[in-house]
């Protein structure tokens, strides 16, 4: 397994698409259920295929992720060749951005030296794919890029 198996949830809120992927093998309902009980380990290796085809889409298509934590804000734009990121570093410690108020206060405090900021960029060292997973796997969010994009166009002009 290349990623990592979907939840159940995940493979509810996916379920004409997991069907649509058993057809595409000539596996309906009654052979399913027959694999589920006479072959658990063939059941399991579908369940694994089909998470890894759903986040392989995913990440392909992942353009910008976030990261917050109570101190800092990491911000990446993922791209073909290379991973951007913008980091945000609040130097008062009482400040928080997984609150509102943090995100206010980082709003008016940008251009202080209460906050850093530092710019990045990195070629990716091992498969594009894999490497967004991993940020995922750290606390990354996929998102539309808006903050990036409107921090990035502060930060340039």
């Amino acid at each position: 397994m290349k990623y990592k198996r979907l939840t159940k949830e995940q493979f509810e809120a996916l379920h004409k698409e997991f069907t649509n992927f058993l057809a595409t093998q000539s596996i309906d309902k009654s052979e399913w259920d027959k694999i589920k009980s006479e072959k658990p380990e063939v059941a399991e290796q579908e369940l694994d295929v089909f998470s890894d085809l759903i986040w392989e889409g995913v990440l392909s298509n992942a353009n910008y992720l976030e990261h917050f934590s109570k101190n800092h804000i990491f911000l990446f734009h993922c791209q073909e060749k290379l991973i951007q990121s913008i980091v945000l570093k609040a130097l008062e410690s009482q400040v928080d951005f997984m609150e509102k108020e943090g995100l206010q206060w980082l709003s008016d405090n940008l251009f202080t030296d209460t906050v850093e900021i530092h710019i990045g960029k990195k070629e990716y060292q091992e498969e594009r794919n894999k490497h967004i997973f991993d940020l995922i796997k750290e606390g990354a969010i996929l998102s539309d890029g808006q903050l990036y994009l409107q921090i990035n166009g502060i930060i340039q002009s």
